[in-house]
């Protein structure tokens, strides 16, 4: 699975829950209070102000390390 910037992060961490050490390392602690599952990756990139893009790629870079 893709991951996309546009996805939620609550629909990642189900379908690729191995994201969340991805998620932490670029400081997204509070990747699991509730109102993080309603937000796009894109949203709480930003709100984290980390660069959507480069958090995308290296989410996909870690799910090919995974396969």
């Amino acid at each position: 699975m893709e991951i996309k910037k546009e996805m939620l992060i609550g629909e990642i961490l189900s379908k690729k829950p191995e994201s969340i050490g991805t998620l932490m390392s670029f400081g997204m602690g509070c990747i699991m209070c509730p109102s993080s599952q309603m937000e796009t990756l894109e949203e709480a990139a930003m709100v984290h102000g980390i660069d959507p893009n480069m958090l995308v790629a290296a989410l996909n870079k870690d799910s090919e390390a995974e396969a």
